[in-house]
C-alpha cells in the first residue's frame, strides 16, 4: 500500500509542476486507447517521440521530460546567444562597474 501512495504523490507531482507553467495543459486520450498530454494542440512527448501510453500517470511524466528537455535545450543552445543579449549583458556590467567607481571616489 506504502508504494501505491509514492506513486499516486510522484504522479500529482508531475501533473501539478506542468499545469504551474501551463495551465491550459490537458490530458487527451487518442483513438489507439492512448493517453497523451496536450498544450494548446501542442503534444510536447511527440516532439520527442515518446510513445502513446495507457497510463495517465505515464504521460504526465512523459510531458514533464519532454518539457524539461525542451527548456534544457533551449537554455544551451548557440543560437541563443547571439550578440544583442551579449553586448547589452556586457553594457550593463560596464555600467554597474562605472557607478561602483564613481561612488567609491566620492567617498
Amino acid at each position: 500500500m506504502p508504494n501505491l501512495q509514492k506513486l499516486k504523490k510522484a504522479s500529482y507531482k508531475c501533473k501539478n509542476n506542468i499545469l504551474k507553467q501551463w495551465p491550459d495543459a490537458k490530458l487527451i486520450a487518442r483513438d489507439d486507447g492512448g493517453f497523451v498530454i496536450s498544450i494548446n494542440d501542442y503534444i510536447p512527448a511527440d516532439e520527442y517521440l515518446l510513445p502513446t501510453t495507457t497510463n495517465k500517470t505515464t504521460a504526465w511524466e512523459y510531458a514533464q521530460l519532454s518539457l524539461k528537455t525542451t527548456q534544457n535545450f533551449n537554455r544551451t543552445h548557440p543560437n541563443r546567444l547571439d550578440m544583442l543579449g551579449f553586448e547589452h549583458k556586457l553594457n550593463r556590467i560596464n555600467n554597474r562597474r562605472s557607478r561602483a567607481k564613481k561612488n567609491k571616489k566620492s567617498r
